[in-house]
């Protein structure tokens, strides 16, 4: 089973092209959040449309599964042979739900890894966990970045290889990874999580905008290299 993260307006382009390649699509898991994307006036004519906005304001982030056709008649014999070709229940009474709630990437996490697109440890811990339906097996991340992903497998305990073609993000990772991992002890993805001021509280938020509210804006930088 693999899962591709991309903006929603690709969302189509990317499933038809790994079903094209043979890959079968197999639902997504959507991660909700108050985010910054969208919603944004008509450029230079903001004024004159104030009831009018572009696109819809981001509130989500599909995360497409696929996987590859399994070699044998069911799942069940593909699981005892191959032990893949589903996903791992949050517990025996407990499916993986298609929405996950979460609040944006918490504060200690970005001081750990300087990177623009770090995902939150509760989520990564939730969805890696879930990829390996037996917990065998290891997780592939060709796309590391800073290593969330890598730490997030870590955590729950499991192996992960994670590969990085920019030499100063897969630096990063190797020195980012031990702290992400180390955050939150004890919580392996077993549960729906979300990090509220500092600490892990079940989600009982009423909106999306508490979600935004828990944490101060990332910071990111300028072309001079500046922190704003």
């Amino acid at each position: 089973m693999s899962v591709w993260l991309v903006t929603p307006i690709l969302q189509h382009l990317v499933q038809s092209a790994m079903a094209a390649a043979g890959f079968e699509v197999r639902s997504t898991i959507v991660r909700l959040y108050y985010g910054f994307r969208g919603g944004d006036r008509p450029k230079n004519a903001e004024a004159e449309f104030p009831e009018v906005c572009v696109s819809p304001k981001g509130a989500y982030e599909p995360w497409m599964l696929f996987r590859k056709p399994i070699s044998e008649r069911t799942v069940a014999e593909n699981l005892r042979k191959w032990k893949t070709g589903a996903l791992r229940r949050l517990a025996a009474d407990k499916p993986l739900p298609d929405a996950i709630s979460g609040g944006r990437t918490p504060k200690r996490e970005e001081a750990i890894a300087d990177h623009p697109c770090l995902k939150p440890q509760h989520f990564m811990r939730i969805l890696v966990r879930a990829l390996l339906p037996l917990g065998q097996g290891t997780i592939l991340d060709p796309f590391m970045g800073a290593g969330s992903t890598i730490a997030a497998a870590d955590a729950v305990g499991y192996d992960a290889v994670g590969l990085e073609l920019d030499a100063e993000y897969f630096a990063l990772a190797q020195e980012s990874i031990p702290g992400l991992a180390a955050l939150y002890p004890g919580f392996r993805g077993e549960e729906i999580e979300v990090e509220l001021n500092g600490h892990v509280e079940h989600f009982q938020a009423n909106t999306q905008m508490a979600l935004a509210l828990a944490e101060s804006s990332t910071s990111y930088r300028a072309q001079d290299g500046r922190r704003r």
